[in-house]
């Protein structure tokens, strides 16, 4: 499995499955935020909740099935559970719903929090959730979960690979959080970004999480 990160929430994903290259697109985000999107061509794509740095599906061509609402979904024998949860910390009365993407595919968890706004996770989104291979999380607060409530979710889930997103990048014309931020709370003082995320299930490991920030491409 490869994972690519656009910037923002944007990730691709390509997995094979039965011999067959499968293209999945998450969140792509309009050039509104002062962002470039590029064009790229997905047979799924997941949109977390209708806001314009989410849902710009002009940005993803080719013939997709697309999942925005809650459900259990297969398509070209990759499964998909779309979670519902809250953009915000009052149960969606501010910023209204979120969807939280569960990705299994090549023997992995992917599992894409969206733009989670709940200070932690309930024990029935723990247990829908469970064992998770790689995580994108939102750290830069604001909108989202901030870096000390995004650790909270960790201790949660407890993933193998954690994937910062959603986080202070130049240009950007959302006000967040940088990622040092995450990263000095965690104790770490510099990470140097990858281009990719190229991952099999037995190179995994089976110790500490290990955090992969990646380079907007």
């Amino acid at each position: 499995m490869e994972i690519v990160w656009h910037g923002h929430s944007f990730f691709e994903i390509k997995s094979k499955e039965n011999k067959e290259q499968i293209r999945i697109a998450i969140d792509p985000f309009s050039e509104e935020v002062g962002l470039k999107a590029p064009k790229v061509e997905a047979d799924i794509l997941l949109i977390s909740h209708d806001h314009y740095d989410h849902n710009n599906k002009n940005a993803i061509l080719g013939n997709y099935f697309l999942i925005e609402n809650p459900g259990e979904y297969e398509i070209k024998g990759v499964f998909i559970k779309a979670i519902k949860s809250f953009h915000d910390k009052s149960d969606g009365k501010e910023r209204g719903e979120n969807l939280i993407f569960l990705i299994d595919s090549e023997d992995l968890r992917v599992c894409h929090l969206g733009d989670l706004g709940q200070k932690e996770l309930n024990e029935k989104q723990v247990e829908e959730i469970g064992s998770v291979d790689v995580l994108m999380i939102p750290i830069g607060g604001v909108y989202t979960i901030s870096q000390k409530e995004a650790i909270k979710i960790l201790e949660q889930l407890e993933p193998k690979i954690i994937i910062p997103m959603h986080y202070s990048l130049p240009k950007l014309k959302i006000k967040l959080d940088s990622v040092d931020k995450f990263l000095k709370s965690l104790g770490i003082k510099s990470l140097t970004p990858e281009k990719k995320l190229s991952i099999k299930k037995e190179n995994l490991s089976s110790e500490e999480s290990k955090i992969v920030l990646l380079e907007p491409r």
